[in-house]
């Protein structure tokens, strides 16, 4: 996909944020392979990209830093994305914060949005007018169109872009449109006091756990995927006492850390079996647990050998969990997160 982005050329393009982060992936790990200065410049920039706000928020000494950066490193990957890149619009699921921050900072804004195909099919989307954007939200509602948010939080829409009906589907419309007109999303979200819509779940993915506590399985794995260490996760809990994960390693990045640790690397399966690398990932999860409530934090993961793909089964075409498929997949290790 590198080679037809630097043979197109494109000034703009949609995605889902899953190729952002291969992407990303794909640049750190070109990163990791250069040696003394030139690697120490790289990761350096990294850092300074990390810490990127809008608006020249940071004063003009992170501004000359992100200069340097710009000149030194991100410039590069513009050339690796074709070069003449002016914006990318990115959908279909929820945006880690990390990658809005690092793209920026490259001089790639990614523009984040909402919406559904009965919606025609944009919500809400981040644009570049006065007060347009805001990382980790979908941007502020589109004109025209209203957004409430019901007493279970879930997001309704009313606009001159939802949709009439279902064809031939009475039951299903009424299901999905209420008597006031307002077309049930089925997401959870809140408006931001700036007025950007905030997306924090799916509701029929929600879970109640034996206390009677409801989670949302979707906000928690994209806290946790802020992690390097974390390719994919699932959250369950479903009827159990606390919540917990069944994590893909990024396996590219625990080759780097092992060969930094001087760890003989064998195979992904003996890997994730050591002591050390539990430990490891322990340490990491305990981390993203400090920003979430009592009832999400991870109590117990299990690490998995495979990366999930669309060809192994476990995402759909749009890269999308396919929670159902994964829970009877791995059964027996999900079972043995609440013995």
């Amino acid at each position: 996909m590198g080679d037809n982005l630097r043979e197109i050329k494109p000034d703009i393009f949609t995605t889902v944020p899953r190729l952002l982060e291969k992407v990303y992936e794909k640049i750190i790990n070109s990163g990791r392979k250069l040696k003394g200065v030139k690697k120490m410049i790289f990761f350096w920039a990294v850092n300074v990209g990390m810490h990127y706000e809008l608006n020249n928020a940071r004063g003009p000494y992170y501004a000359l830093k992100l200069k340097i950066a710009r000149k030194l490193v991100f410039s590069k990957w513009q050339e690796a994305l074709g070069g003449k890149l002016k914006v990318i619009v990115s959908g279909g699921a929820a945006l880690q914060p990390r990658l809005a921050h690092i793209f920026w900072a490259a001089g790639i804004p990614v523009l984040e949005g909402y919406g559904l195909t009965e919606t025609s099919p944009v919500i809400a989307v981040n644009n570049f007018d006065e007060n347009g954007v805001k990382f980790g939200t979908v941007g502020p509602v589109l004109k025209n169109t209203q957004v409430k948010i019901a007493d279970d939080h879930e997001i309704l829409c009313k606009g001159p872009g939802v949709m009439l009906g279902y064809y031939k589907e009475p039951a299903l419309t009424a299901e999905a449109i209420d008597s006031e007109g307002w077309f049930h999303t089925g997401d959870l979200g809140r408006i931001e006091t700036e007025g950007h819509l905030k997306i924090t779940g799916r509701k029929k993915e929600l879970f109640k756990t034996s206390f009677g506590k409801y989670v949302s399985p979707e906000m928690i794995e994209n806290n946790l995927k802020e992690s390097e260490f974390i390719d994919t996760l699932m959250v369950v809990g479903e009827n159990q006492k606390y919540a917990a994960a069944i994590v893909v390693p990024d396996f590219a990045h625990l080759r780097s850390w092992c060969q930094i640790k001087g760890i003989p690397y064998t195979s992904n399966k003996e890997m994730i079996e050591m002591e050390r690398i539990k430990k490891r990932f322990h340490k990491e999860i305990h981390k993203y647990n400090k920003h979430l409530g009592a009832t999400e934090q991870i109590k117990a993961f299990e690490l998995l050998p495979n990366e999930w793909t669309v060809d192994s089964g476990e995402l759909t075409a749009t890269l999308k969990l396919r929670r159902s498929l994964i829970s009877e997949r791995y059964k027996t290790e999900i079972e043995k997160l609440f013995e």
